[in-house]
């Protein structure tokens, strides 16, 4: 859907909203009344390839949203809409400058992604329960609980990595890596194999005692450079950070972010924003190199 389709769904139901401001549950049904509204909203800003402007936008459209929520606090698509946009808004524009406030981001990402799930997600929002309330509930996962589940767990597995000096976080690694197996065998295909990415950072990011594995990290790396076709620079990005400096293997770093800082984020338009982003990512860690190698 073009951004000319979705303005004109938005000033829809805006008109529809200001109608219903007076009612007593007409609010809710005009919410429901446009479904695909917001997840084309979120879709507009992946698709922004200026990031100055995207990282303006995305904090006045996420309050916007997490208004309209309290006139439908169940409303799932608002919900899952919510817990995509904190999610990406923290790893695009937060966290390499504010690990802190990048995890507080992640947690509210986390928060609306469970809320999402509905009672699937219960075990999710108590998360001192343990691995075998997570495994029971994954069981019930469908693909209709895939991209709540998705954002879910690519919040709660971010959160995890920026706060591995903590017990707390790290008693949850077990169940996060469950929730992310599960998105696996869902579709591992998602958003452009995403979920190869993230399981590949993770166990490249961990140690041998955490259950990291660089051999495996390398072999889901592999499988999403396969399949997006070297276009979706969140895999390089990931493959050079998190599995080339783990194994120090400079000259793998070093050729795979050249492709980055040389390629054209346009490729994929749907995604060109985090093309961008990654692009300077990269840039940023050509320079670190020094640093990052013995």
């Amino acid at each position: 859907m073009g951004t000319e389709s979705v303005v004109r769904k938005a000033i829809y139901t805006v008109l529809i909203i200001l109608l219903c401001l007076p009612l007593q549950g007409c609010m809710q049904v005009a919410l429901r009344a446009t479904p695909s509204l917001f997840p084309n909203v979120a879709a507009t800003i992946f698709e922004e390839c200026d990031p100055e402007l995207a990282e303006a936008s995305i904090p006045p459209n996420l309050k916007l949203m997490e208004g309209l929520l309290k006139s439908d606090p169940e409303n799932r698509k608002i919900l899952t809409t919510l817990s995509m946009g904190f999610a990406g808004y923290s790893l695009l524009f937060i966290e390499p400058e504010d690990p802190e406030r990048a995890s507080a981001m992640y947690l509210r990402a986390l928060e609306y992604g469970t809320r999402a799930l509905g009672e699937k997600g219960a075990p999710l929002r108590n998360r001192d329960g343990g691995l075998e309330p997570v495994r029971a509930m994954l069981k019930n996962m469908d693909p209709n609980d895939l991209e709540a589940l998705f954002w879910t767990t690519l919040s709660w597995n971010a959160w995890i990595n920026l706060n591995l000096d903590k017990p707390s976080a790290l008693a949850q690694l077990s169940a996060s890596e469950a929730c992310l197996r599960r998105v696996l065998e869902l579709d591992e295909h998602f958003f452009y194999s995403a979920p190869h990415i993230l399981m590949g950072a993770s166990l490249a990011a961990r140690p041998p005692i955490l259950g990291g594995s660089p051999e495996k990290a390398r072999i889901h790396f592999e499988q999403a450079l396969q399949e997006n076709h070297r276009k979706f620079y969140l895999a390089q990005v990931y493959l050079a950070k998190y599995y080339a400096v783990r194994v120090q293997d400079k000259e793998l770093f070093a050729r795979t972010l050249a492709e980055v800082v040389h390629g054209n984020p346009r490729e994929l338009q749907d995604v060109c924003l985090i093309n961008r982003v990654m692009q300077r990512r990269a840039q940023e860690l050509v320079k670190q190199a020094e640093d990052l190698f013995l």
